[in-house]
């Protein structure tokens, strides 16, 4: 997995909610607080999140084959997937039942010590590993808000621990709430209260993480500034005269398709014409280097050719217009 999929944030992550789990669970056996088992439910469960994400990345390297030419980048499609429906909603759903549980059948916490130490050091811990997926973010970023970044990241990972941190974190808070007003009232109602909120914020987050995943894995183009760029390195002015319409799509993270159909000159030769393709797919690669699969077709421009084309101002990466006519239109 390369430096953009986020390994060291995965890794922090993971590090940060295994100690969390063990401590949280110690905490549950000595006061039989229903928030601290959800809490250390939702920890492991982060764990295996974290565990899914280096295994998808892990296959996505492994190198194409014929029956899957174009390789496996879009396993990590599919684990982060995996995180964002199963282990989400699995420890959501978890959560949400203790929460009503213990809100039928509440109860008095006992060693309120216990999970108030555990949860101030798993906010600390938290805290930390939110900062590293902060800092890891920022490095591929750039402009876009965090919103943005989430809906456009291509790789899955960073997205989907920024998420999972958030919500361990803002869970944290809840149940330390849940904890404090059932310890002040003499009301263990507030712990299963806590709980229950716990259960609904993972379920939510289960369902935003589920919606972007199915966008990679039903395919996404490359983002507008990719786009602009290979536009630009299409055209040479001369061989080349412009784009009759064009598609990108994401095979894996780090990995573009580019199908184009290139408006040449009519009386260009067959060798001017492969050697001006060879050039552009050149050009491609140095303003793109994750363009790694490039077909070129080469044409003579006129209105049906265009006519495929997305129209002008509709497309986001999908599609390029032809633009204005090139030389010797109209053929």
């Amino acid at each position: 997995m390369s430096a953009s999929g986020g390994t060291k944030a995965i890794m922090a992550a993971l590090v940060a909610n295994l100690s969390i789990a063990v401590a949280k669970f110690v905490a549950f056996l000595f006061s039989g607080s229903s928030s601290m088992l959800a809490e250390s439910v939702h920890s492991l469960a982060d764990s295996g999140n974290q565990g899914l994400l280096l295994l998808g990345g892990k296959k996505a390297q492994r190198e194409a084959t014929p029956q899957h030419p174009f390789g496996y980048g879009r396993e990590r499609y599919i684990y982060a997937f995996l995180v964002s429906i199963v282990l989400f909603s699995v420890g959501g759903m978890f959560a949400v039942y203790e929460g009503y549980e213990k809100i039928q059948h509440p109860h008095e916490i006992e060693a309120w010590y216990w999970p108030v130490g555990v949860l101030v050091f798993a906010i600390i811990a938290e805290i930390f590993s939110f900062r590293t997926a902060i800092k890891e973010s920022n490095q591929t970023r750039g402009n876009l808000s965090w919103t943005q970044f989430v809906r456009r990241a291509k790789a899955p990972e960073l997205p989907v621990v920024l998420l999972e941190d958030l919500g361990a974190l803002v869970g944290l808070v809840l149940a330390l709430a849940g904890v404090s007003l059932a310890l002040a009232t003499g009301n263990g109602v507030w712990d299963g209260i806590g709980t229950l909120c716990i259960g609904i914020l993972l379920i939510i987050i289960a369902i935003v993480l589920a919606a972007e995943t199915k966008s990679l894995l039903l395919g996404e183009s490359a983002g507008i500034e990719d786009v602009e760029k290979i536009k630009a390195a299409v055209v040479d002015g001369d061989t080349v005269t412009g784009i009759i319409h064009m598609r990108t799509l994401h095979l894996g993270p780090e990995e573009l398709l580019v199908a184009a159909k290139i408006a040449v000159q009519h009386d260009d030769t067959a060798a001017e014409i492969a050697h001006a393709i060879d050039a552009a797919e050149s050009r491609i690669r140095d303003a793109v280097p994750i363009a790694r699969v490039i077909y070129l077709e080469p044409d003579i421009y006129n209105t049906e050719a265009a006519a495929p084309g997305t129209a002008p101002g509709t497309s986001t990466g999908a599609g390029a217009d032809a633009g204005p006519a090139p030389k010797g239109s109209g053929h």
